[in-house]
């Protein structure tokens, strides 16, 4: 099921992240300097403070690491500094080439390239993975199926699947559904699947067994303050305990948080 009533293609895809790379405004300072960088960083595990624990990125020290979608790099260069051999595949162009500057201005290493998750074993042909880890990526696209069975072709056999999907039964899908709420920071996402733990099965299935797969994450701020990156709570937010808010996230959490182990 997807909250974009439009059947997208892939240049689709591409082009509304070239407008607009995921997370390029959180932060006001000049793009591509140390400082912007730093806050991006700080902003996005701030109000997503579970993707280091699931990512794990000391875990990964001197393994190889293809994320799908790498983005401007902000998972990307927390693998670099843990000592991953790290790869990173990405869609956008400009989302590409911000990485690729992160890559420089802090000094680390690592290889992009430009390519359609569709096709991994085109886009990487006879490379192999021990983590493939994608985080908010693959409902974007038209075939997440078809990403998954590159990934099976790619990882080890001992290796890990990590990846974030959005969760059907959430509390964001419900504001969605509402009107209330949109897939994304900007408007006009072509495509954003939502999935059940019975489709996260579907995707996988054949491929992958799921070792765990756990929801996460509800927004919790006043959308208007947290574009003056002011933290403001919904006051519904802010009147509930925080154990119960947790409780909450788990139950209605937007990110589904899958791993899987290779059939």
């Amino acid at each position: 099921m997807s909250v974009s009533d439009a059947v997208a293609t892939i240049e689709q895809v591409r082009d509304y992240w070239d407008r607009r790379p995921c997370n390029i405004r959180h932060s006001a300072r000049p793009i591509g300097t140390r400082e912007y960088f730093d806050e991006v960083k700080a902003r996005k595990y701030f109000v997503e403070p579970h993707i280091p624990g699931f990512a794990q990125f000391e875990r990964w020290h001197g393994r190889r690491v293809l994320e799908i979608g790498c983005g401007i790099g902000t998972d990307a260069v927390n693998f670099a500094r843990a000592g991953a051999d790290y790869t990173g595949l990405e869609l956008s162009p400009a989302s590409m080439a911000l990485a690729q500057t992160r890559f420089e201005v802090f000094g680390l290493k690592g290889t992009f390239c430009i390519g359609d998750g569709e096709r991994l074993p085109e886009v990487l042909p006879h490379q192999r993975f021990d983590l493939i880890y994608s985080f908010g990526v693959i409902h974007h696209t038209p075939s997440p199926r078809a990403v998954i069975a590159g990934a099976r072709e790619l990882i080890r056999p001992e290796g890990e699947l990590r990846i974030m999907v959005y969760a059907k039964n959430s509390w964001k899908a419900a504001m969605i559904d509402a009107g209330l709420d949109q897939p994304e920071a900007q408007s006009g996402c072509p495509i954003a699947t939502v999935h059940t733990r019975e489709s996260i099965e579907d995707l996988l299935g054949g491929l992958f067994t799921i070792a765990s797969a756990e929801q996460a994450h509800i927004f919790p701020y006043v959308v208007d303050k947290y574009l003056r990156y002011e933290y403001e709570l919904q006051p519904w937010f802010a009147a509930m305990p925080k154990p119960m808010f947790a409780a909450l996230q788990r139950r209605l959490g937007w990110h589904y948080l899958i791993v899987g182990k290779p059939i």
